[in-house]
């Protein structure tokens, strides 16, 4: 039992996997919530509402009606955490490893949980506002009061993402064979689109909003900016090694600017040594040399 749950432990922490990370808090917030109702309906019924579950619904599920947001203002990041139930969670998990496993391939796992996160918190923006826009759904109290969970929205940020910077990336699936993720997506989209109109309108708005921000993600990166890149600088300690010409009487062209230094030194500690370039190993190569 303990070298089962070390290798859970070190999957979950100490592999430096975030997908893993992401499933295990799911799962166990899944579980947390889950096993309790169960062992709750044991005693009083599976007929009765549980208790457990209505409280879980209550506090950490998000809401559009913002009165009630106002005083659970926690829950527009706790709901992506939450699942309604067992193929639920299932299929989302199995959604964010596959997808997951292109993006982090070609983008590395720095910036999963920071997508993940920020699709999320986009989904249910955009389920709040529109419920509270359009008068199909603020017309209605009651439906202002469902409760919206899952990380349906914070998966579609990672897959949209996925499939705008590898649009011709080709998956098989089964009976459809070969195809695109372009492809893929768009169906995917066109469902939840027309999704807005059933049982499940909060969930599919919030889905249609995940998408939006990874769109939008890719887009901006591939432009230079990087979201989730600086909101990481923020919380990351200056670079310890520093290189300071002493000689100034060379040519300066031998020694590479401090600013220079410092943005390779920020990429190895981001993707490592492998990731730099010819010219980048180089100038790195040339700062030693100085400082020595």
């Amino acid at each position: 039992m303990s070298t089962l749950w070390q290798n859970i432990h070190y999957k979950m922490l100490r592999s430096g996997n975030k997908l893993n990370l992401l499933i295990a808090i799911n799962v166990i917030v899944y579980l947390a919530i889950n096993i309790p109702a169960v062992i709750e309906h044991l005693f009083t019924g599976f007929g009765q509402p549980s208790i457990i579950a209505t409280y879980a619904d209550e506090y950490l599920a998000t809401t559009a009606y913002l009165p009630k947001l106002l005083t659970r203002f926690w829950t527009p990041l706790t709901y992506m955490f939450m699942h309604a139930g067992i193929l639920h969670i299932l299929f989302n998990m199995l959604w964010l490893y596959w997808m997951g496993q292109i993006f982090e391939e070609y983008l590395g796992n720095k910036r999963t949980i920071g997508l993940y996160i920020m699709g999320g918190l986009a989904g249910a923006f955009f389920f709040i506002l529109c419920y509270n826009l359009f008068p199909a759904f603020s017309h209605n109290p009651a439906m202002l009061l469902v409760p919206v969970v899952g990380a349906s929205a914070s998966v579609m940020a990672i897959v949209v993402a996925t499939a705008t910077l590898l649009p011709n990336y080709t998956i098989s699936l089964i009976l459809f064979g070969p195809v695109k993720l372009k492809w893929l997506v768009i169906v995917i989209l066109v469902i939840d689109f027309l999704g807005i109109a059933g049982a499940n309108a909060g969930g599919e708005i919030a889905h249609l909003g995940g998408a939006l921000l990874g769109f939008i993600y890719i887009k901006q990166l591939q432009k230079g900016h990087d979201w989730i890149g600086g909101m990481n600088n923020l919380f990351k300690s200056s670079p310890k090694l520093k290189v300071v010409a002493k000689n100034t009487s060379k040519n300066s062209a031998e020694y590479p600017r401090q600013e220079e230094i410092d943005r390779i030194l920020d990429k190895i500690s981001q993707s490592g040594y492998d990731s730099l370039s010819k010219q980048e190993k180089e100038i790195l190569f040339r700062a030693s040399n100085n400082e020595s």
